[in-house]
């Protein structure tokens, strides 16, 4: 039991950054039961932004170690660390190893945050630059018989060069070697700014990774090493002795009980801004987690949230999170509606875009007021691919033999198991050209752009969010808490205007039968297939082919 003493004692706050955040709140069952004990993101964010200000806390130690983090959560994470370092309070990152036998970039570049970074003697510092690596599978296709007939607009949209080419084609090059470069930049102006070192010695750093520890220690990269016992022991001595440790998430501001009542009722009765959240591969039906895919964006969920946000007196604005590498075409187009339909009910959206919100997930973004994306992230993509695997090739070789029958000149236009005639070629590169002039079209009326402008910058290219708000793709950078004090800014609500999800559902009210389409009961269930391609959903099962649908950015992962 906690003595009234530790409860009195100042605050050393601990963030474990070992460990993913949790971003996207589970809503079924299993997911809550497999996020129990996990940090959650925003509580950390908002910690790290206000708790500088609280007398009880008297520093920040951070464990750093997640592989999984992206550039862009990194980016968060740091400029709140940031904001919090601000105060004047200690601020120390320590690890095991910045990567073993793996990068560290992200790990190391989030560090560099803190005021102090201490490292293991046994660990390394893999500060090895950013890469991308793209396997092409058209030879090993080539060789069992199966022959990809893709088309594509334009020459950068490349989800399907992996299964149609054997190297990179020159604009494919061009668009990775861009997006590698720019995010370098990113992770190098950061250290930059805040180890007091050239970008010429960090590049010089680079390129002689990986660095044992005391290498690293001798170039100015990390400041301090050891290990846990001897971090704590000379933070603890730092902020003079005996104090309480307390995970961020945990921190809350001190009010008194009845004063934290009243601010709770006065908060749910307040206008505020609606939250509405999209993460994953864009698909008709419901939101929901596929075992291999993960969380996908269900566009009668997220319509429905964005209708609910609409009809609501309290809701002044939306606030649309966008994590996600796009989709099918025609649930990206649901989605699109609705956030014209909020902004024709008088309310701002303004979209937040996470590590990626291209194709479909820039689709769904553009007609907002205003986008904010992080630096890094990976946006764009406008463009559209189609087509299928004729794998008649291979069943040849192996024995297998299929008859058809058919009733209609083209029934057979997505079969495998042939290849297709010019006249279902001429019919896929209309659908194609009809879904790219509707796509750029939207794009133009939705950031003041002439359809030729979008052009320029669209043809299926992937942009870093740094790069973006050059071209008029993107209008501020920043991360989630950013995006929120714009949309209180648009709606004229006051800074700490309460954020609510637009759409909340109990648990046992989601076993009721909705009454109605606009019941958001109607869009809680869960559903198990994904449809994003619709009729050219044999596509779904061709090898490293786009599952999700013709508006999908390609795979990519900056390391």
């Amino acid at each position: 039991m906690a003595t009234g003493r530790s409860r009195n004692a100042p605050i050393l706050l601990e963030l474990d950054l070992s460990q993913p955040l949790v971003e996207q709140e589970p809503t079924d069952p299993l997911g809550k039961i497999r996020s129990r004990g996990k940090a959650r993101l925003r509580p950390v964010l908002r910690t790290l932004y206000e708790a500088g200000s609280d007398e009880r806390v008297v520093g920040l130690v951070a464990k750093l170690g997640d592989k999984t983090m992206t550039l862009s959560r990194a980016g968060e994470i740091r400029d709140a660390v940031r904001v919090f370092a601000s105060s004047g309070k200690p601020t120390v990152a320590w690890t095991n190893t910045f990567g073993e036998s793996s990068t560290g970039v992200v790990q190391y570049f989030l560090a560099t945050a803190f005021s102090e970074i201490w490292l293991q003697p046994t660990g390394e510092l893999n500060l090895l630059g950013i890469s991308v690596e793209v396997q092409f599978l058209r030879g090993l296709l080539d060789k069992v018989g199966v022959e990809p007939q893709v088309s594509q607009r334009y020459e950068y949209k490349n989800a399907g060069d992996r299964i149609m080419q054997r190297e990179f084609t020159p604009a494919h090059r061009e668009a990775y070697d861009r997006l590698v470069a720019s995010s370098w930049e990113q992770v190098v102006e950061g250290i930059v700014s805040t180890r007091g070192l050239s970008a010429a010695d960090v590049q010089a750093a680079a390129d002689q990774a990986p660095l044992f520890s005391d290498d690293a220690e001798k170039a100015g990269l990390v400041d301090r090493l050891g290990y846990r016992d001897e971090v704590y022991a000379d933070v603890r001595r730092r902020v003079h002795g005996d104090v309480k440790l307390l995970f961020a998430e945990r921190w809350a501001p001190r009010r008194k009980p009845v004063a934290r009542v009243v601010h709770t009722v006065q908060r749910r009765s307040a206008p505020g801004v609606a939250r509405v959240e999209g993460y994953g591969g864009i698909v008709t039906g419901r939101s929901r987690r596929q075992p291999l895919q993960g969380p996908m964006m269900g566009s009668d969920t997220i319509c429905a949230a964005l209708r609910a946000a609409a009809r609501d007196d309290k809701v002044r604005a939306v606030l649309f999170r966008v994590d996600s590498p796009g989709g099918s075409a025609v649930a990206s187009d649901s989605i699109w509606r609705e956030v014209h339909c909020v902004r024709d009910a008088g309310k701002p959206v303004v979209v937040s875009m996470g590590a990626v919100a291209g194709s479909g997930g820039y689709y769904v973004a553009c007609p907002a007021d205003v986008i904010v994306a992080t630096p890094t992230t990976l946006t764009g993509s406008i463009g559209v691919v189609g087509g299928k695997a004729v794998i008649s090739g291979l069943t040849d070789r192996v024995g297998l033999a299929y008859g058809a029958l058919q009733r209609g000149e083209r029934a057979l236009m997505y079969s495998t198991h042939q290849g297709f005639s010019d006249a279902e070629r001429e019919r896929l590169d209309a659908w194609l050209d009809r879904i790219y002039a509707d796509f750029t079209g939207k794009v133009a009326a939705g950031r003041g752009m002439s359809v030729d402008a979008v052009h320029e910058v669209a043809k299926g290219r992937v942009w870093t969010g740094a790069d973006a708000v050059g071209l008029g793709l993107v209008d501020e950078l920043g991360g989630f808490r950013d995006a929120l004090a714009i949309a209180r800014k648009r709606a004229d609500l006051p800074a700490d205007a309460p954020l609510r999800p637009a759409v909340s559902v109990p648990t046992l009210a989601k076993l009721r039968q909705p009454t109605s389409s606009d019941d958001p009961r109607a869009a809680a269930g869960v559903s198990l297939w994904t449809d994003g391609w619709g009729s050219f959903s044999a596509l779904a099962g061709a090898e490293s082919w786009p599952a999700l649908g013709p508006l999908t950015m390609p795979g990519l992962r900056l390391g």
